[in-house]
């Protein structure tokens, strides 16, 4: 393969093979970027795309082998120093990692975050001239400079993706590397921020690739995508080629889970019977100011709902509105300001501390990162009986049964492979699907979901609302689905209330909220949702 000086980026017979493997987790992979283009590396889960944007900042486990070649503008990455590496990330290639929660530091405010790199590659500016260059980065991601001196746990997922985003691209790279970069956004801002990175190949000439398992949003942004299948490139042609007739099995089955993901039938009705009411819930976080004149930011508003047994209720709205702090109020995770939860007919704020034990039973949380909600010293068999004995509904002879059983419930079959195995030994739909197992050990009443599938591939998602559906079915469980996918919400959810500044701006069936809006928010919201029907 032969580097031209139109290419920004050419990856010749790369081959890497992890110290804890036994098989090549890249095999011979050979990839072309070209200056300014806007390249999409798609693959289900454990191809290898996120080996790519390791391997391409050289930040593979120590031990690992690796062969082949990877120029950067006709010099090879493989052969550079640390110190050389160290000048070339950020400054020539930038990387937005798909978790941003394990990449910021929670001891630095965000403001620091961007000073930090910026005082890194350029200690000779001035201070000032840094302050106004993170203040403009952070105004193009969207968040208020007011935030400037925020700490990451104060921020959502999706503003903390943002702030990962604005460092990406605070040096102007020549190459920006976006691995799952809107995993954790709502479309909106998903939209905002793919525009965002756009803008800034088209302004600076700089190439673009984008590492995702969303089909839809690739075909929107990129001209050109690439088929990763078991390390190797199976297909590589122009986007609109490959949607309208792929050539390769795996290329098949993307477009397929594609299509089906945007045709999805609701299987049960709920019952009339109400399991959960909220009413006029309030969530204040106090923001400082004058002991008489506090500054509050009202996370949750005047929030009122009821949720039916056996009915799913979607809860969609951009980041920030206030999703997952509800949630939080609801588990009892968090204080609330005023409002009542009651939890069939009884109010939880009013239960003496055993009472509430035994309720809280009856509400349980599936996160939307499933490994990082699993404990990586912790086997299957330990995750999931956790619960059973920490309320002391089982014994550990008994508990093991039990997990046996929930396993195979949710589809890890047979079981007795998966209990011994840890978190790091499962794929991230088999983390999820013990993550829903450890959910149920206490038989609850309700689940709720905090944007369980964004983390995962298309198909890996299919499964997960299938099994969902299901469980629901059997169990007669009541859900609260927490989305920013508004094509899964307005077939998956028989309701959908959309959240804005944690106030309810509009509520209704999903099928008729999601055909004719009313509010502003729900109308930019559909408008944002990228599908692969819609791309050209």
């Amino acid at each position: 393969m032969n580097c031209s000086q139109n290419d920004v980026l050419n990856i010749k017979d790369l081959s890497i093979s992890y110290p804890y493997g036994k098989k090549w987790v890249l095999d011979r992979l050979s990839l072309t970027l070209r200056d300014g283009e806007r390249l999409a590396l798609l693959g289900s889960s454990g191809c290898g795309k996120s080996t790519v944007a390791k391997a391409l900042l050289q930040i593979i486990p120590q031990g690992s082998i690796c062969k082949g070649e990877i120029l950067l503008k006709g010099n090879d990455l493989l052969k550079k120093s640390n110190e050389a590496l160290h000048k070339l990330r950020g400054e020539l290639i930038g990387l937005v990692f798909q978790d941003p929660g394990t990449r910021l530091n929670p001891l630095m405010t965000i403001g620091e975050h961007l000073l930090d790199t910026l005082y890194a590659h350029y200690p000779d500016q001035s201070s000032s001239l840094r302050r106004i260059r993170a203040e403009e980065l952070l105004d193009k991601v969207g968040i208020s400079s007011q935030r400037f001196n925020s700490y990451p746990h104060e921020f959502s997922g999706g503003m903390c993706q943002r702030v990962a985003i604005a460092m990406a691209i605070a040096l102007n790279p020549l190459l920006i590397i976006a691995d799952e970069p809107t995993s954790s956004l709502d479309v909106a801002i998903a939209n905002q921020i793919m525009g965002e990175l756009s803008f800034l190949c088209d302004e600076l000439g700089s190439s673009l690739l984008l590492i995702t398992h969303d089909l839809a949003l690739a075909s929107r942004w990129c001209s050109r995508m690439a088929i990763l299948d078991q390390g190797k490139i199976v297909e590589e042609c122009p986007t609109q080629e490959l949607i309208q007739s792929p050539k390769s099995f795996i290329a098949k089955r993307l477009v397929e889970a594609a299509r089906n993901r945007e045709e999805l039938t609701l299987l049960a009705k709920p019952l009339e019977k109400v399991i959960l009411e909220v009413d006029r819930l309030r969530c204040w976080h106090s923001m400082g100011g004058m002991p008489w004149k506090p500054i509050w930011v009202k996370a949750i508003d005047e929030v009122s709902f009821s949720l039916h047994i056996g009915e799913t209720l979607g809860l969609v709205g951009v980041s920030g509105c206030g999703k997952s702090t509800l949630c939080r109020a609801l588990l009892g995770l968090i204080p609330i300001r005023g409002g009542e939860v009651k939890l069939l007919g009884r109010n939880l704020a009013t239960l003496k501390r055993h009472d509430l034990k035994i309720a809280r039973q009856s509400l349980q949380m599936i996160f939307q990162d499933p490994f990082a909600s699993l404990n990586p010293q912790m086997t299957v068999l330990e995750t999931v009986s956790d619960p059973l004995l920490l309320h002391g509904l089982a014994t550990k002879t008994s508990a093991k049964e039990k997990v046996r059983l929930l396993l195979e419930q949710v589809g890890l079959i047979p079981a007795d492979d998966f209990i011994y195995r840890l978190p790091s030994h499962l794929s991230g739909g088999q983390q999820q699907r013990v993550a829903i197992a450890r959910s149920l050990a206490l038989s609850p009443k309700v689940l709720i979901c905090d944007e369980s599938i964004s983390m995962l591939d298309l198909e890996i998602q299919a499964d997960i609302l299938d099994l969902l559906r299901l469980l629901q079915k059997n169990l007669g469980l009541a859900i609260i689905f927490i989305t920013h996918d508004l094509s899964v919400a307005s077939s998956f959810c028989h309701r959908v209330i959309v959240l804005d500044q944690g106030r309810i701006v509009e509520e209704g069936p999903a099928e008729q909220i999601f055909r004719a809006p009313q509010s502003r928010l729900t109308k930019e919201l559909i408008s944002s949702s990228p599908t692969i029907t819609s791309a050209f």
